[in-house]
């Protein structure tokens, strides 16, 4: 036999009573919500006219100072041989390329099979720089 749910042993008023309780919590954590984020808005202000706007408050994205494809055509390079995917990116990053996504691979054959007029394959995963 099926259990019986707490909810069908309350009365009308007793549910009523239970959802005015959650509503209130509901508009007393959205006031502090708000009041919490106008303070953290006001710290960044103070951030940003200390720093003089250089600093970002939010993380982004990595920049670099060379392209992906820059720092692939010089790795290619140095190689002076056909290179895998998985080695082409771990020597980018080794370089100095910085990236935060969790698969720095796949970006690194995607623009290895963008750029066939820079990049060539070699054979069945390793590509070399067009001479």
């Amino acid at each position: 036999m099926p259990r019986r749910s707490y909810g069908a042993m309350l009365t009308v008023s007793e549910l009523q009573s239970m959802l005015n309780r959650k509503q209130r919590e509901l508009s007393r954590l959205t006031r502090k919500r708000s009041t919490l984020q106008r303070r953290l808005e006001d710290i960044d202000d103070q951030i940003r006219r200390i720093d003089g706007g250089t600093r970002s408050t939010a993380s982004g994205r990595a920049r670099n100072a060379k392209s992906l494809v820059v720092v692939i055509g010089d790795v290619l390079q140095r190689s002076g041989k056909p290179m895998r995917v998985s080695d082409i990116a771990a020597a980018a990053q080794a370089a100095g390329y910085q990236s935060s996504s969790p698969n720095f691979r796949s970006i690194v054959n995607q623009m290895l099979i963008k750029n066939r007029s820079r990049f060539t394959s070699a054979d069945r995963g390793f590509y070399h720089i067009k001479k």
